[in-house]
């Protein structure tokens, strides 16, 4: 459910960033989050010790100003199919971080199959900007290899907010690290937009309005709810299998219902990626189990 949701956020950041700059779209969508949150947060106190929270304030920088707003002028220089394809690196780069971060745990380590899954979503990528390049080289409002790059150099940025997230998830329920996460960062938000691009206009369509609406509540706060809350039940390296429902959903939203164009390498290094995590995850997902039988017959 939260690859879905997650799916559909470009399309939407799309529909608003044609009234409005990403930060001020981005303040908007966070705002939007933070009321869908809100209830919950009156209902579950915040119990951390000042470690922890100083750890949930690092991931909430991270996850919501500096990925989102990287992530967004990324979207405002391609396109949404081209911004939904990059996703699709995000199981690599997930497992890899996994098996970086959580060696003491066997099944986040990578194996062969794992590093060659690596090496076929590093080609995808490869293939995705080069056709995104000569579409911008050829004057077209496309895709472009800054706005890919920018992309991928979010999601390199959420690798932080997730690992984050599941370390304080060890002793702290998932809606509790996600309500009072998306909190904080929309606070920071609501300081540093304003201060450096001026006050966020008003004046817009209805279109727009529900734009920011749904990708507010759909986009960030239901989907980073529901995949926190999965993510503290599987390992990483699993979990990212349904991150591929996202490059999917968006590259067909984008393609249907905004006139995207996909070139023959774009659709080439698409399916390179969606199957290199495909590959990387399932052979996790095996690795996983036999562990755990493993862990059984020890004890």
């Amino acid at each position: 459910m939260a690859g879905c949701l997650w799916g559909m956020g470009f399309y939407f950041g799309k529909i608003a960033l044609g009234e409005m700059g990403v930060a001020h779209m981005v303040l908007y969508r966070f705002l939007f989050a933070s009321i869908t949150l809100l209830p919950l947060g009156l209902r579950h106190r915040l119990t951390m010790r000042a470690a922890e929270l100083r750890l949930l304030l690092l991931a909430s920088f991270l996850g919501v100003p500096v990925q989102f707003l990287v992530q967004f002028y990324g979207l405002k220089r391609t396109t949404v199919s081209h911004a939904s394809l990059m996703v699709g690196t995000m199981p690599v780069i997930l497992a890899v971080g996994a098996s970086i971060f959580n060696r003491e745990r066997a099944h986040e380590r990578l194996d062969r199959t794992g590093w060659l899954a690596i090496l076929g979503s590093s080609a995808g990528v490869a293939l995705i900007v080069l056709g995104g390049r000569h579409a911008a080289d050829a004057g077209a409002s496309g895709p472009s290899l800054y706005g890919d790059m920018l992309v991928v150099l979010s999601l390199l940025i959420a690798l932080f907010w997730i690992l984050l997230n599941q370390r304080l998830m060890a002793g702290h329920a998932p809606v509790v690290v996600t309500t009072y996460g998306l909190l904080a960062g929309t606070a920071m938000l609501a300081v540093w937009v304003p201060l450096v691009y001026g006050m966020p206009p008003i004046h817009m369509s209805l279109r727009t309005w529900l734009a920011l609406g749904a990708s507010g509540a759909l986009c960030t706060a239901s989907s980073t709810l529901l995949w926190n809350w999965g993510i503290h039940r599987v390992p990483s390296s699993r979990a990212g299998v349904f991150l591929n429902i996202e490059p999917a959903l968006g590259s067909i939203l984008g393609v249907k219902l905004l006139g995207d164009h996909l070139g023959p390498f774009a659709w080439l290094g698409g399916g390179l990626i969606v199957a290199a995590a495909v590959a990387l995850t399932t052979r996790g997902q095996q690795v996983a189990e036999v562990v755990t039988q493993a862990e059984a017959r020890l004890t």
